[in-house]
């Protein structure tokens, strides 16, 4: 009498006998060397990110990292880390790391020069795009809201060593970034600015500054202006032995 082996037992019997001798071939050869180098310890950066944090062009809210002051990625790595800032994927990436290798991430990623890509806007009605230029550029003295200029600097390129730039991000990152400090699931140490000019921005506000950010050009050779180029009206998030703001 034949007896049939079905492929379910052939597959279990093999199982059976192949997994021991894979355990011990794993034991005695170690496990597999993950090589200690920048480029492995961002991997988990550049996964969303891109190889040189220039941003993901087909999601509005993994942001451009490229260019923008050391010391603003590193406060904003500290802020994940405290619990400052929350978004669950990154607070369990930096969870561990120390704030020299936070530095170090830092570094790296302010001093990488991309091309920026062009990123797509809502289009708006003009009035207000027109709003979003008068809120970035002179403010709202009614609203106590300072134009987005007197930190980010003139050409909105950011300013050292702790103030990021806001041209090139995508409509969708800015806008859900000023909800988030609304909401405190962003937040930087005190005194909060960016909360306490979130907070005076109405609705419609928030989608007329965003949106005419986006839509801006952005200068090729844009970099970070120096610390000395403007004179914040409020000394904003700083933490202890960190100059500037968020």
């Amino acid at each position: 009498m034949t007896t049939t082996v079905k492929p379910v037992q052939l597959c279990l019997w093999a199982m059976r006998w192949m997994l021991p001798l894979a355990w011990s071939t794993f034991v005695q050869a170690g496990p597999p060397s993950v090589p200690d180098t920048l480029l492995q310890r961002i991997a988990a950066c550049t996964a969303c990110h891109g190889m040189h944090g220039e941003g993901s062009a087909g999601s509005g809210f993994f942001p451009r990292l490229a260019g923008k002051p050391a010391g603003y990625l590193a406060l904003q790595l500290q802020n994940f880390q405290r619990g400052l800032r929350k978004y669950a994927p990154m607070e369990y990436t930096v969870r561990q790391l120390s704030p020299a290798y936070m530095r170090e991430i830092a570094v790296y990623f302010s001093a990488q020069q991309v091309p920026y890509q062009r990123v797509p806007a809502p289009d708006l009605a003009p009035s207000l795009l027109s709003r979003g230029e008068q809120l970035v550029t002179e403010g709202d003295p009614a609203r106590k809201v300072p134009p987005c200029q007197a930190c980010h600097g003139q050409q909105l390129a950011g300013t050292e060593p702790s103030v990021p730039g806001l041209l090139g991000l995508p409509y969708d990152y800015i806008s859900s970034q000023l909800g988030s400090w609304r909401t405190r699931t962003r937040a930087s140490a005190a005194p909060d600015c960016m909360a306490e000019i979130a907070d005076r921005l109405a609705p419609a506000d928030i989608t007329a500054v965003s949106a005419w950010l986006a839509s801006h050009a952005v200068s090729p050779d844009m970099h970070a202006q120096p610390a000395a180029s403007i004179t914040p009206p409020l000394r904003c998030g700083v933490l202890v032995g960190q100059e500037g703001g968020a």
